[in-house]
């Protein structure tokens, strides 16, 4: 059969496109498949899609593309489908959508149509056809749409053969909201695939949380109860994932509370089954969830779950107890940290609801949920011969094939290969294992090459590509070990290249994982140092790898920002002795603005040191003044920075809070400790427009 999925954008990464991204993928193993993006914003999906579906679009909004549509005449006039704040980009609903989701809706030759959201359910209500299966999708929840959504959408149930919520509470309550309505209303959760990643070793002392930063998810619940969990047990952290406009927010509430240095905004990642695996525990703190992808996407890595017993989908998925905890939200605050609390302080526990996660988690796999669908799909075939009895015979016809399986047609082109990709891992001593497949590699041997990128020496590091043993037919694999290899500091692209010569192309990365980095210690060797490795994914979507390189380094393990100075705690490695260490701040201006601290010992190879900000109130000269800490030593200087760990750009992530002070000449400047481009600390000094 054909399938078609109707969505707005499959170009970003959010939950609806995951999972239909993980049900296409399904379906595509029995069926013809093809995802319709209502509008095109990139060259190619953020998420994967399986290669056997064809995802296509039907309005370009590419600057600079030829076909840009975002000037059509038809999109300066305003649509008839009624609004949904969750459309893509915040773009206007225009007639040229009117023009484009109709023209789809009347030519395709889908067998079933899949709409995804409420404004596309309204389209394939008014504008669909009774030749194909009409199924609309609901990924939030009933409560969570205010009038007139609310009442739209309801009415456009009734011109659908479907309507599929993704929790069994949910449709319970649209059941029960639409008693007149004869379209069939019914539970289908979303697939959630099982990752390739290796699953978290829950030792990791790290709480996972990911979705948008928005009100109905409460992480502003979740960072008041780890100041609890962080007041109790302080060498856990905090990690949240997403985008979304409460995140100044959740900056400004994590700095009031302190928690700079242990709860971090980490921003969007995709895919985000890799940052599963660094948790010990994940955490949903919403007030409602209309199903729980993250869930059950953190259980397939073997994590247990902290969640809120909201409405619908938590208490669907969870079993209190044994593959996680459900918290009660009357409790609120409280109620969520002594949930933390109890997995935090349990890691037999922990070990235990590992496995009995994954078991639950496997019951959401794409593969059973598209059989769930299909099923439904046989059902509607059904429903309507009935009705159709003595009606017309052509159509009859088409319906009795609705399920029948059909080959899906080929997507590429003949001899034609995707790029070669990569999946990246980071061994447990800090190596570097590279996994490739067979069909996206060049004919013959090959070298993986790493390339240090605007190096005028042109430095390379070449290893043969070997059949991988765990798969010799299908898979090949390099590794790099960190004893074998001395990287200079700095970022190396990775390739694949004839062996022996040749320029060679670019992997792009498939998947990177990292978290056996996490709670590593930095590496020094006699003969060159201090190291570490990190790879990643660059923005362009290629495989890399971050090094350092250094005769010393001094880790920092604490920083402390007040309104009036700020004092950072280092472990140094690589230093043959810590007498008469002192801390410089050297100026990015001229020397003449340098200035120098003390610096106190603070245990085995570490020191403390506290900067006051009227040093640096004393040597303004620009509208911004930046300076490098190093720790001075009889050897030289020592740079200050967080290179362990798996974070490479840390300016991003560990964010210390600024204060604003008044000079004399200059107004109001900011100061602010903050990791540069190299990971390494420095301090900023910026003047301040007054209000």
């Amino acid at each position: 059969m054909k399938i078609a999925f109707l969505i707005n954008n499959a170009y970003g990464i959010g939950g609806t496109i995951r999972s239909t991204a993980n049900l296409s993928a399904a379906f595509a193993e029995r069926h013809d498949v093809e995802v319709v993006s209502v509008h095109c914003f990139r060259d190619a999906p953020a998420l994967s899609f399986d290669p056997r579906v064809r995802v296509t679009s039907l309005i370009e909004m590419r600057e600079g593309n030829p076909g840009h549509e975002g000037d059509h005449q038809l999109a300066k006039l305003p649509g008839t489908m009624f609004p949904y704040t969750g459309a893509t980009a915040n773009l206007a609903y225009t007639a040229l959508q009117d023009e484009r989701i109709g023209g789809f809706l009347a030519r395709t030759d889908a067998d079933v149509v899949i709409a995804t959201r409420p404004d596309l359910n309204g389209y394939l209500a008014r504008d669909g056809r009774r030749r194909y299966l009409r199924v609309g999708q609901e990924h939030l929840s009933l409560d969570q749409f205010e009038e007139p959504l609310r009442t739209n959408q309801n009415n456009a149930i009734a011109g659908l053969d479907a309507f599929v919520t993704v929790s069994e509470a949910d449709a319970a309550q649209y059941r029960a909201a639409l008693p007149d309505v004869t379209t069939t209303i019914v539970c289908v959760p979303n697939g959630v695939h099982a990752s390739a990643v290796e699953g978290s070793s829950l030792d990791s002392r790290v709480i996972v949380a990911a979705g948008r930063l928005i009100p109905i998810k409460r992480y502003d619940r979740l960072i008041s109860a780890f100041a609890k969990v962080a007041a109790e047990h302080p060498g856990w952290t905090l990690r949240i994932y997403g985008r979304g406009p409460e995140k100044a927010s959740l900056r400004e509430q994590i700095e009031r509370l302190g928690l700079s240095d242990r709860a971090f905004l980490m921003g969007p990642v995709s895919p985000i089954e890799t940052e599963w695996a660094k948790g010990a525990i994940a955490a949903v703190s919403s007030d409602m969830e209309s199903f729980g992808m993250t869930i059950v996407e953190a259980m397939h890595c073997g994590v247990p779950v902290v969640a809120t017993d909201c409405p619908h989908g938590p208490g669907e998925i969870i079993t209190d107890g044994q593959d996680g905890l459900l918290v009660p939200l009357s409790g609120d605050v409280d109620a969520f940290a002594d949930g933390l609390k109890r997995l935090v302080a349990d890691p037999a526990l922990r070990r235990k609801m590992s496995g009995e996660a994954r078991e639950k988690a496997a019951t959401y796999a794409p593969s059973v949920i598209a059989r769930r669908y299909e099923a439904l799909f046989d059902e509607l075939s059904r429903k309507r011969r009935r009705t159709l009895a003595g009606g017309s015979t052509a159509l009859v016809r088409r319906l009795s094939r609705t399920v029948r399986p059909r080959p899906a047609a080929p997507t590429a082109l003949p001899g034609s290969t995707p790029p070669p990709a990569a999946h990246a891992r980071a061994t447990a001593e800090g190596g570097l294992t590279v996994l490739l497949k067979v069909a996206e590699l060049p004919a013959g041997p090959l070298d993986f090459v790493l390339r240090l990128r605007r190096d005028p020496a042109k430095r390379e590091v070449r290893l043969p590509v070997l059949p991988d043993p765990d798969s010799p037919d299908t898979g090949a694999r390099v590794t790099l070990h960190r004893a074998e290899h001395s990287l200079a500091e700095g970022r190396w692209d990775c390739y694949v290249a004839p062996r022996g010569n040749g320029s060679g192309t670019r992997l792009t990365a498939r998947l990177v994982e990292q978290a056996p980095l996490l709670g590593r210690s930095i590496a020094v060797r006699e003969s060159d140092g201090v190291s570490a490795w990190i790879p990643y994914t660059t923005a362009d979507g290629f495989l890399a790898l971050r090094t350092w390189l250094r005769p010393a380094h001094a880790e920092v393990e604490r920083i402390e920002a007040g309104e009036r100075s700020v004092s950072v705690t280092v472990v140094v490695h690589g230093l043959a002795s810590g007498a008469g260490v002192t801390v410089q701040a050297v100026s990015r201006t001229e020397r003449a603005y340098d200035f120098s601290v003390a610096a106190r010992p603070a245990g085995a190879d570490s020191f403390r040191f506290t900067v006051p900000y009227e040093e640096v109130m004393a040597r303004r000269t620009g509208e911004q003044d930046l300076w490098d800490l190093r720790l001075s030593t009889a050897d030289g200087t020592i740079p200050v920075g967080r290179i362990s760990g798996d974070i490479v750009e840390r300016k991003k992530t560990d964010v210390v809070p600024a204060t604003v002070l008044d000079h004399p000449e200059r107004g109001s400047t900011r100061i602010r400790p903050y990791f540069s481009a190299t990971n390494d600390l420095a301090l900023s000094a910026r003047d301040v427009e007054d209000d």
